[in-house]
């Protein structure tokens, strides 16, 4: 076993454990970005549906991806039992486990359009469904040697195999379950429900950049001339523009620098670079974040407009920038960098024309119609099977917590509440008499 196997199994691993950890970014940020009383459902929920698609991924998923099959799909390597894959100087149980993490990310994009109003079991059957029918099969079309495989579609980290993919699920779900009780008036105007905790959010972001670093930089699967540094930093420049950009947007709108606007900047920033951090230079970087902050806010005002209630931005925050930074490597990708990858052409303001663009939109048309299709079939299904995919109205109006967990994620808080809605009764029953 020479120095550079062990060298990038380390590596990996560190990237694996980093993308796993952005779970706990997913927590934070759900969670802060929805209402108190559905704080631990919204907590649980991550857990274990990362724990059936780690099952899921295992018996049937990975196979789908990276088996040997066809332009559409994998049919071998089933219940992956920790073999080295050939071809990779990294530890092939090691691999899988990064893969199973970028599998679960996704997974957790496509439950936030559930958020706050769908059943337990609707998680459970989705994340069996999602892990083995949808996610897999887009995964097998770009990286695992499919029909995108061949055409080379440039996505580095899965702006279009990981975030679209997820946020077509998401947009499916949220068309399925329909808007939370008092999103939309009778009018059609919205209200704005807010999320019980804005540190929370914020933290949470911070902790999904970090976990970007293990996403980006880990998928070069090897330590070799340190490209991962390079990776690294254009992932980081995207970041901050989409933060400064988002910022400065809602500011000129409202006059108010919401934080919530910000903060989705800085994700849509990092799900668009995802795709072309390999392939721009860091000047591009930094257009690509720009763009993806303006594009996040446009994307709120619109899919809210046409009545869409998207609880987590997942749509706006990881569909529309997904497109955005897939596209963008065929305007962007540089020769030496799509070169250096062996992966495409240089794009459109390098002078290797519309064909790399071509192909990127195509992918990405591909895959959505795809991820969308097959996740609303699925609900749909589901829906007449399970007699419904919501929560009774008064479970959702109690919250989540206690109508489906029997405990309440913050029961000091609500424990408080009862007492003095039971102490000011107390007093009005006195009074009255």
């Amino acid at each position: 076993m020479n120095t550079i196997f062990l060298m990038n199994s380390l590596w990996v691993m560190l990237a694996a454990i980093l993308v796993i950890l952005m779970q706990g970014g997913f927590i934070l940020l759900e969670a802060g970005s929805t209402r108190m009383k559905n704080a631990g459902h919204i907590a649980g929920k991550t857990i274990f549906t990362f724990g059936i698609a780690s099952l899921a991924f295992w018996a049937i998923g990975y196979g789908f991806i990276f088996g040997h099959g066809n332009a559409v799909i994998g049919l071998s390597d089933f219940f992956y039992s920790g073999y080295d894959i050939k071809g990779l100087e990294v530890s092939g149980a090691v691999y899988f486990l990064f893969q199973l993490a970028f599998a679960g990310i996704s997974l957790t994009i496509a439950l936030g359009g559930f958020a706050e109003r769908g059943k337990l079991s609707v998680y459970i059957i989705f994340a069996v469904l999602f892990s083995i029918l949808v996610y897999p099969v887009i995964a097998h079309w770009i990286w695992g040697k499919g029909w995108l495989s061949t055409l080379e579609q440039q996505d580095f980290a899965g702006s279009t195999v990981v975030h679209l993919t997820g946020a077509m699920a998401a947009f499916a779900g949220t068309i399925v379950l329909k808007p939370r009780i008092g999103k939309f008036n009778k009018d059609g105007s919205a209200n704005q429900i807010h999320g019980h905790n804005q540190v929370f959010t914020a933290l949470g972001v911070l902790i999904l950049w970090i976990g970007w670093f293990g996403f980006n930089a880990g998928s070069t699967i090897t330590v070799k001339d340190s490209f991962f540094g390079f990776i690294a930093l254009n992932t980081n420049a995207a970041a901050a523009a989409g933060a400064i950009s988002s910022l400065f947007i809602s500011w000129l709108h409202s006059r108010k620098a919401d934080i919530p606007t910000m903060l989705n900047g800085a994700l849509a920033g990092l799900v668009a670079i995802t795709a072309s951090c390999a392939f721009v230079e860091t000047w591009a970087a930094v257009i690509i974040g720009l763009v993806s902050g303006i594009i996040v806010v446009y994307s709120m005002k619109f899919f809210e407009k046409i009545k869409i209630d998207d609880p987590i931005f997942a749509l706006s925050v990881h569909g529309t920038p997904g497109i955005w930074g897939t596209i963008s490597t065929g305007f962007f990708a540089a020769p030496k960098l799509a070169a250096t990858v062996g992966i495409g052409k240089a794009g459109l303001f390098y002078g290797g024309g519309f064909s790399q663009l071509a192909i990127q939109i195509l992918g990405v048309a591909a895959a959505g119609v795809y991820a969308f299709a097959i996740s609303y079939i699925i609900l749909k299904i589901m829906k007449g099977i399970l007699k419904g995919l919501r929560v009774s109205k008064r479970e959702e109006m109690i919250g989540l917590d206690i109508s489906t967990h029997g405990s309440y994620g913050y029961p000091e808080a609500f424990h408080k509440h009862k007492f003095e809605k039971s102490a000011q009764s107390q007093v009005f029953e006195e009074a009255a008499q």
